[in-house]
């Protein structure tokens, strides 16, 4: 994704009169429009997601209200579409949650010039047919979809209003999986929709921006390999085109509700979440990062002195998907977690590369979308446990399942986590060695997922496949009495998946294991959402963690 940004980049620097700025010329003070296009299929829609619950995820507050100063044309829905008649403020349509409000929070909050953003989305459409612009068929989108962005811009010329295309966020794919020929035409068909829509708004430099799938779901299991193909296939269009940039979006939240505990949408917070990928990925290719760094002032350790390495890892609880440091202040007694602590290093890649730290960080909250991890409270325990100098490494993905840990992986082999897994443990070490230090990898914190448990042939693999992992790490890492200390929730119950037991699975791998215990977690704090931990429960998920740990023997 960095070779796509920076070529991205250079080519936004070398925009020609097409895509410059259009209307009269403007006073001393006067700025430039920027116009957003966002277009695809019910992940864009914003399908089952709910404005009313925005303002239960603190970064996102607000956003459920119309927001003047961002200008919004819309056309939402298949057969009985929502039009916006115009340019509104931007805000909810028929209560659902688009990217295009986080996005656009995220965007106006790092640049000065205004935001409009042009919508056109339908579920359940395919780019073979739909979105076809060659010859359209189904609900001819295309058609629909550029008659509505010219007359859009019609308006703002209209009006006098001098403005700029600036990008184009696309997020499609899960129903053109299912044909063989949408499958096998992918690639092709993306390429020439960029294209056309280029040729036909006079704007052969805009920049394309091409949402992830949806793999964190139920249909990221058993739709595993379809996927994998629209992947492959958007990653083939988008590393052809140097003004296109392939956006992950699979370590982002998904609805969580249905019998198996797991949706095939975002839901509200997963695309709040989403529409920052876009914002993010946006902002790279213009040189604003969204993160600011997070240095260390000061090396925490003697020179010489040996160094206990933790390293925490792990599914959905173990990154702190929906615990918000806002809320960690709520806390009782916790509100200290919130603070960096230099005297802990502190390193990490989450949502599965999503936000890698540079270098050594002081510990604290750096989770993705302001949330945090149960490594805050579990260092902090460790330290009251007087281990002496110990520093900590996190590598987690929320949207993962049990298989791509595993050092064979899958048949979707671009989701495989082992490689980069291993490879950050290893660096972890020699990066303290090379500051003098003599490393002792202490142990591994791993909090089994909740996704594999939602689906029958997942759940009845889970513990095999983690056992696979253990076994692979120790054999490349060349420790075979490496510690480790798997956690784990008892799943949410449910008619047919009940039959197996997967706490009875893992503890038959600890059992035969002297150097793997099991934590069975019960009782922890907002252990609802099937097994969703908020602030408290993560930090309660550490604390055990912690105790388990000392209570063992160090």
């Amino acid at each position: 994704m960095l070779l796509h940004l920076l070529r991205l980049s250079l080519a936004l620097l070398l925009l020609p009169l097409s895509l410059g700025a259009r209307g009269p010329a403007p006073s001393a003070d006067a700025k430039v429009l920027r116009v957003f296009i966002f277009a695809g299929q019910s992940n864009m829609v914003g399908a089952d997601s709910d404005a009313a619950q925005i303002d239960r995820f603190p970064p996102f507050r607000g956003l459920g209200e119309p927001r003047p100063g961002v200008r919004f044309y819309h056309c939402i829905g298949r057969e009985n579409k929502t039009l916006s008649e115009g340019w509104v403020d931007l805000q909810p349509v028929k209560g659902m949650v688009g990217p295009e409000l986080s996005f656009a929070k995220c965007v106006g909050d790092h640049i000065s010039d205004p935001i409009a953003i042009i919508k056109v989305a339908a579920g359940g459409t395919t780019l073979a047919v739909d979105w076809n612009p060659e010859n359209p068929g189904g609900f001819e989108l295309y058609p629909l979809a550029l008659g509505h962005v010219k007359s859009a811009l019609a308006a703002l010329d209209g009006q006098g209003v001098r403005y700029r295309l600036e990008g184009f966020m696309w997020h499609q794919g899960e129903n053109d999986m299912f044909s063989d020929e949408g499958k096998a035409n992918y690639a092709s068909n993306l390429a020439g929709f960029m294209a056309r829509w280029r040729k036909d708004l006079e704007a052969p430099e805009l920049p394309f921006f091409v949402g992830e799938l949806c793999t964190n779901t139920v249909w990221g299991m058993d739709h595993r390999v379809n996927m994998h193909a629209i992947e492959k296939a958007q990653r083939a269009a988008t590393d052809a085109d140097p003004r296109a940039v392939y956006v992950p979006t699979s370590h982002v939240a998904v609805k969580i509700g249905g019998q198996a505990g797991l949706h095939y949408h975002y839901g509200t917070l997963g695309q709040l979440e989403h529409g920052v990928s876009h914002a993010r990925a946006y902002l790279e290719s213009i040189g604003q990062p969204l993160e600011d760094p997070r240095p260390l002032k000061r090396w925490p350790y003697r020179k010489g002195e040996k160094v206990k390495l933790f390293v925490v890892a792990g599914h959905r609880n173990m990154e702190g998907e929906r615990a918000f440091t806002e809320d960690l202040l709520q806390v009782p007694g916790k509100k200290r977690l919130a603070k960096d602590d230099g005297s802990i290093a502190y390193r990490y890649s989450v949502g599965g590369g999503y936000r890698v730290s540079e270098g050594w960080e002081p510990l604290g909250p750096a989770g993705a979308h302001g949330t945090f991890g149960p490594e805050l409270s579990l260092a902090a325990a460790l330290k009251r446990g007087r281990l002496g100098p110990f520093a900590v490494a996190k590598f987690t993905h929320g949207g993962s399942q049990a298989i791509d840990w595993t050092p064979g992986g899958s048949e979707a082999p671009t989701r495989n986590l082992y490689p980069a897994f291993l490879e950050f443990v290893r660096t972890s070490v020699a990066e303290l060695e090379a500051k003098g230090h003599t490393v002792e990898l202490a142990g591994i914190f791993y909090h089994l997922g909740e996704n594999d448990t939602a689906w029958w042939p997942f759940r009845k693999a889970q513990a095999a496949r983690f056992a696979e992992l253990v076994a692979g790490l120790r054999k490349d890492l060349d420790l075979p009495e490496l510690r480790w200390v798997v956690s784990q929730q008892r799943p949410a119950s449910f008619e047919g998946l009940d039959k197996f037991d997967a706490v009875a699975a893992v503890e038959t791998v600890a059992a035969s294991d002297p150097h793997l215990d099991q934590l069975v977690l019960k009782g922890l704090p907002e252990e609802g959402a099937k097994l969703v931990l908020k602030a408290a429960g993560v930090v309660m998920l550490g604390e055990r963690l912690a105790a388990f740990f000392l209570g063992k023997g160090q």
